[in-house]
């Protein structure tokens, strides 16, 4: 027979031999007669097979005589007697003798077999070696009837992967007859046989022979048809289905429990063929057969099924969910479950450098769109542990979740091809419904839908008006839009929110105007750095409320203003219909919101706001039921504030020790109006134009520079005498008098103030007070404060507003390093202000924790100052009306 050693060609008429005694005897019952072993046959017994004639079964063929006969082998010593007549004498081993030779000389006489004159000489063909295994594939579904291949099963490497030979004449034409390919049997996995020949020698995996003689005993040397469904990774090896006569020869493995279902494999297989083999995996799970001894059903920590209602989605393929009778006091509460064997496109991670993956936006919204806010039937399927941080894990519930008339959005994400299947290891529990996920696959890349897409994908770019700058440019055009639907996409607080509004493709921070929550406590693992603030009464209800009533839900939102920090304020309504509501008089009536008192004292606050809340105090809700704390500080006006946040800047102009301008690092703002007025000195030149000279309003002023005359912005203080006037450089904060005819211009249009804001700001050293420039120590005070700061890029952390300057902290580098404020307090140069000062300035700016360490750090450096007669402390005390 054919093999690695005569080239894969087989000796004359060996084939046929071999094929007329696999076709006569292979699953036959034979009687068999030893006769003796030979010496170097080691465990090989010779003896003679018989079996019944199958035309005449009264008669018995002995094999050997009948193949000698067609032709189809020789005697081993040929010649001898053959008409002697018989006697008494005769024996058994003669009578086989001569029947040998009387049959060969019949072979021999009639030309067949071996003696024709052309014997049929077969050659094999590998795949992989002499044909891609791709092709046998491909011409099996053109040129096979049914498109299954005849094939015969030469050997059985284990229960799941057989040699087999090409014996289909219909692929004769196409040159694969007698092709040799290893076929993977689809849908099952088996124990692997180990080998002795390796180094070191592998052993057996359990139920690994038995497997193996399960499948020899039913397929072994039969000729059968294969239906090809595709090859592996390597493109060597074959994956299709055997069909046997007597039944399904993967569910009989499955059944028996002598294999696993293959995740890989079984999605090649039509989605009708897969019932089958799921149902005998679980018959052979139940009864704890083979593979499955072991086997225990997946333990769940809570209720295989429950009814709740989403609160939040996390990402495209994990929710959070209220049960149904739980009372929402506690984010314990919620549930955190995801889709079973759904995989969603990954999020990004901005801090990492990490992008999301494609789609992945898409299917979080639509998994929103499908579920936030509905009731939903979730079934349990199996629990995973899965990594949330560093040597960390939390036990998560997979399952199967269904809302209104979708059985499964799991599915349904998949069909609109936002999702994937989980690639599960064979051993691995999965949805009871993973073989419709899997159909549902299948026709979403047929149609190329969304991840199965060939189109380059192109991630939406959204504009984030987080920053105050970009808010506040925006915030006229979101005023002007009057009504406007956002989507809820994070809360920070009861009343305070980040929202994406779709008309605008842009995310914005919003807040409820007229009314305020208390401030819940910080996230769980949020990294503080001591700068949060403390936990209010009812703080943390009035968030609950907010995600279980708002959280990604679509609402209408009415800009109405904008803070310094960027934060829209307006109003917000959720629901539609009958049951679209206030949100904001929802919060009163509930107690968890109070109205601003600076609003009832202006006479701004709505009167349905006043006489709800009103009512939530004579009830006693929420913040009423306990008794309200009073500041015990001087009565002042207060004022909205900037939210807190530190900048890289660079300054730009010393009026004194603590008075300053300074421009934003990185600022596009700056980058834009010094380009803009490179641009119009090219254009304009340098000589002067009439201009309209009035105090306060921007023109184009000639400045030298040292290099060169240039045109800058500049703001007209004061008029002087002899045609001159007196202008302040608004982007850079100095200060200088000119000649109004020939160093002042009109302004382009496009170049004012209003389309772009000046980008020199002015500021003061926050809690600081010091001498005029006029006197030593105030000249001192501004050399040291020059020294420190000139020419170098700082740290500023913005508290907010106040008289038109920004209070400062300041920073040569690392704001956990002391402040420039404290170091000028620690020479003696300035000063903290009087008590009632500092509780004027933290009550502007909200009573800040920021501020108020920065108060206690200043008064310690001061305290040493004083004590070491620093700077303006040389005589002990400071005179009161030097303070001032």
């Amino acid at each position: 027979m054919a093999s690695k050693a005569n080239n894969n060609v087989d000796d004359p008429g060996a084939f046929p031999s071999r094929e007329w005694l696999r076709n006569i005897c292979v699953g036959k019952t034979v009687t068999f007669e030893t006769r003796k072993q030979g010496a170097t046959a080691g465990d090989r017994v010779y003896g003679l097979l018989f079996m019944p004639d199958p035309i005449d079964k009264s008669n018995t063929w002995n094999l050997s005589v009948e193949s000698v006969r067609r032709g189809f082998c020789t005697p081993k010593v040929l010649g001898g007697e053959t008409d002697t007549p018989e006697t008494e004498d005769s024996n058994g081993v003669e009578d086989y003798e001569k029947a040998l030779q009387i049959a060969y000389k019949e072979a021999l006489s009639n030309r067949l077999g071996v003696h024709a004159p052309q014997p049929v000489v077969r050659k094999i063909i590998n795949a992989g070696e002499d044909f891609p295994a791709m092709t046998l594939y491909e011409k099996s579904k053109r040129l096979c009837t049914n498109s299954a291949v005849t094939c015969v099963i030469e050997y059985v490497f284990d229960g799941s992967r057989f040699r087999c030979i090409v014996t289909d004449p219909d692929l004769e034409t196409a040159g694969l007859l007698y092709g040799s390919f290893t076929l993977i049997l689809a849908g099952v996995g088996c124990p692997r046989l180990g080998s002795a020949k390796s180094n070191p020698p592998t052993p057996n995996e359990p139920y690994a022979v038995e497997a193996r003689d399960f499948v020899e005993l039913r397929l072994l040397q039969r000729e059968l048809k294969v239906t090809l469904l595709g090859t592996d990774k390597s493109g060597v090896c074959l994956v299709g289905t055997v069909h046997h006569p007597r039944g399904n020869i993967g569910a009989e493995i499955l059944k028996n429990g002598l294999g696993r279902i293959s995740d890989w494999t079984i999605r090649m297989m039509s989605p009708g063929d897969v019932p089958p083999l799921r149902i005998a995996e679980n018959a052979a799970k139940r009864a704890n057969l083979g593979v499955f001894e072991n086997y225990t059903p997946p333990k769940l920590t809570g209720a295989s099924e429950f009814l709740g209602t989403v609160v939040e989605v996390l990402s495209g393929d994990t929710l959070l969910i209220l049960p149904n009778g739980e009372i929402y006091d506690d984010d314990s509460k919620l549930k955190k479950v995801s889709l079973a064997s759904i995989r969603a496109p990954r999020a990004g991670n901005e801090k990492l450098g990490k992008a999301d993956e494609p789609y992945a936006m898409e299917c979080k919204d639509r998994l929103r769109v499908l579920t936030i806010g509905k009731p939903a039937r979730v079934n349990i399927h199996y629990e995973k542990e899965i990594p949330i941080g560093q040597n960390k894990t939390e036990k998560r519930q997979f399952g199967t979740i269904s809302v209104a008339k979708k059985d499964d959005i799991g599915e349904v994400l998949i069909a609109e091809g936002l999702a994937t299947t989980q690639r599960h290891r064979d051993d691995d529990e999965k949805s009871i419904r993973y073989d419709d996920l899997v159909a549902a696959e299948s026709m979403a890349k047929a149609a190329n839908k969304g991840v199965h897409s060939q189109a380059e994908y192109k991630k939406k770019s959204i504009n984030d008006l987080s920053d105050p700058k970009k808010a506040k440019t925006y915030a006229s055009s979101l005023q002007r839009a009057g009504m406007t639907k956002a989507v809820v996409d994070y809360i920070f607080n009861g009343s305070r929110f980040k929202l994406f509004v779709p008309s605008e493709n842009c995310y914005i921070m919003f807040a409820l105007s007229n009314i305020r929550c208390p401030q819940p406590s910080p996230n769980p693992g949020a990294s503080t750095k001591g700068q949060t603030k403390a936990a209010e009464p009812f703080g943390d209800n009035s968030k609950r409320h907010s995600r279980l009533n708002v959280m990604q839900r679509t609402v209408e939102i009415n800009c109405t203003g904008v803070t310094q920090g960027g934060v829209m304020t307006g109003d917000l309504f959720v629901g539609t219909g009958a049951q679209r509501r206030d949100y904001s008089v929802e919060l009163v009536a509930s107690g968890l919101a109070t109205v601003d008192q600076r609003k009832i004292d202006y006479g701004e606050a709505p009167k349905i706001l006043i006489d709800t809340q009103t009512a939530a105090q004579n009830n006693k809700l929420g913040i009423w039921s306990v008794e309200q704390v009073k500041k015990n500080m001087p009565e002042t006006k207060a004022y909205d504030r900037a939210e807190e946040r530190t900048v890289d800047i660079q300054v730009s102009e010393i009026r004194n020790g603590n008075t300053f301008f300074f421009r934003v690092v990185g600022d596009e703002s700056a980058q834009v109006i010094d380009n803009s007025m490179k641009v119009f000195t090219e254009t304009n030149g340098t000589n002067g134009a009439p201009c309209d000279i009035k105090v306060g309003k921007v023109v184009a002023s000639l400045f030298n520079d040292g290099s060169s005359n240039s045109w800058y912005r500049a703001k007209i203080l004061e008029k002087l005498a002899n045609g001159k006037v007196k202008v302040l450089f608004v982007d850079h904060g100095n200060v200088t008098t000119v000649k109004a005819a020939t160093q002042c211009r009109p302004l382009d249009v496009a170049l004012s103030t209003e389309s772009i804001p000046a980008v020199a700001k002015e500021a003061q050293l926050a809690m600081t007070k010091v001498r005029s420039i006029t006197e030593d120590d105030g000249i001192e005070a501004a050399r040291m404060f020059q020294q420190a700061a000139w020419g170098k890029d700082l740290k500023a952390r913005l508290h907010g507003e106040t008289d038109g300057k920004v209070l400062v902290t300041l920073y040569e580098s690392d704001i956990d390093a002391p402040s420039i404020n404290e170091k000028m307090v620690a020479e003696g140069l300035a000063i903290t202000g009087k008590k009632y000062e500092v509780y004027e300035i933290l009550d502007r700016m909200g009573n800040s924790d920021l501020l108020a360490q920065l108060v206690k750090d200043l008064n310690a450096a001061q305290e040493k100052a004083r004590s070491s007669r620093k700077g303006m402390w040389i005589y002990g005390e400071i005179p009161e009306e030097d303070e001032d």
